[in-house]
């Protein structure tokens, strides 16, 4: 099968699928309290049946890892139905989810038997309440550390823990976090604070540099680079010298990666994105619901991802201010 390359030459292999634009948390970053909250009607709102058979499109096409995102994706209701849907596809390589943990404690062991392979925890500090200030929330953070638990009891490895780190807010926990990881063996990734959606107040000094971070956490724990496993790898990965596991940055405003970039994304409501940083989508809801044929919609997404040039992260200084771009709760991580 040709491989399908937009115009920079960059191959699609990623699908990352919004299963729900509602979430129970009001992450500071993602959706702040100053925006507001307009969710999809229900009736726009892709079935499963419809993710299904978009995702089989997209294996055809060549992609071969999907991860499940949201909003919050263990709001939608029977979530491990949709898992075992996706995991049966014929030449699907690999099935993630990524997960503000907070109700993965009731649904880790079925998601699991259900066919996911992986799971991402979204977790931005230990401290209860920085937590709760950062994520919006009435919950404690107890919730999502018995969340990552019952992962690990039903046999998630590697479980991979995302932590935004934002000036004056959590940097504090870097290094607790470096340590709470490299002692149960979860794999960390801190990921610097982006302008995503343009309605989160983004500010370039509220950036905590990958550069400063691997310095906090080197000054502690000796470190060193590890070489990339696959071209378009986004965490640039280090290893702790004395053996005791890894962990990632993700520098999308110092280090752009949009070089190697094979992500596409659909959203809960069915619009087609080439870029995290999208204004406008593809709507193949209505395709969908007047009849289309499969190849009508791989001929859609092949056209839409072989105009595809977005390269935001590396030209991020030329296009702000930012313009009305599509909501996180939206477009999924």
């Amino acid at each position: 099968m040709n491989v399908l390359s937009d115009r920079l030459g960059r191959p699609l292999r990623d699908l990352r699928i919004s299963v729900t634009d509602r979430c129970n948390f009001r992450c500071t970053y993602c959706l702040p309290p100053t925006q507001p909250v307009r969710y999809r009607p229900q009736d726009r709102i892709l079935s499963f049946e419809e993710i299904e058979r978009v995702a089989r499109v997209f294996v055809g096409l060549g992609v071969r890892k999907i991860r499940l995102t949201g909003g919050e994706p263990l709001v939608r209701h029977e979530l491990p139905e949709l898992v075992g849907r996706l995991a049966a596809l014929p030449g699907l390589g690999d099935l993630g989810l990524t997960t503000n943990g907070s109700l993965l404690a009731a649904q880790a062991s079925q998601l699991r038997e259900a066919g996911l392979r992986r799971v991402t925890v979204s977790l931005d500090a230990l401290d209860d309440r920085t937590f709760r200030s950062l994520a919006g929330t009435d919950r404690p953070v107890a919730a999502v550390l018995a969340g990552i638990d019952a992962a690990m009891r039903a046999g998630f490895a590697p479980i991979k823990l995302n932590m935004v780190v934002l000036r004056g807010v959590n940097e504090g926990e870097i290094i607790p976090m470096a340590r709470f990881a490299r002692e149960r063996g979860l794999t960390l990734r801190f990921i610097e604070y982006m302008d995503v959606g343009g309605g989160n107040g983004w500010c370039r000094q509220d950036v905590v540099e990958a550069g400063e971070i691997l310095a906090r956490v080197g000054a502690e724990l000796p470190i060193q680079p590890i070489l990339p496993r696959v071209a378009g790898e986004v965490a640039e990965r280090f290893s702790y010298e004395d053996g005791a596991g890894e962990f990632g940055v993700i520098a999308a405003v110092t280090r752009p990666f949009c070089v190697d970039c094979s992500r596409m994304r659909l959203t809960a409501d069915g619009e087609l994105y080439t870029c995290l940083f999208g204004v406008s989508g593809v709507d193949l809801r209505s395709l969908l619901r007047s009849g289309a044929t499969d190849d009508d919609l791989a001929s859609v997404i092949a056209s839409t991802w072989r105009s595809r040039d977005d390269r935001y992260s590396q030209r991020r200084s030329e296009l702000l201010p930012a313009t009305a771009r599509v909501a996180m709760t939206v477009i999924g991580g």
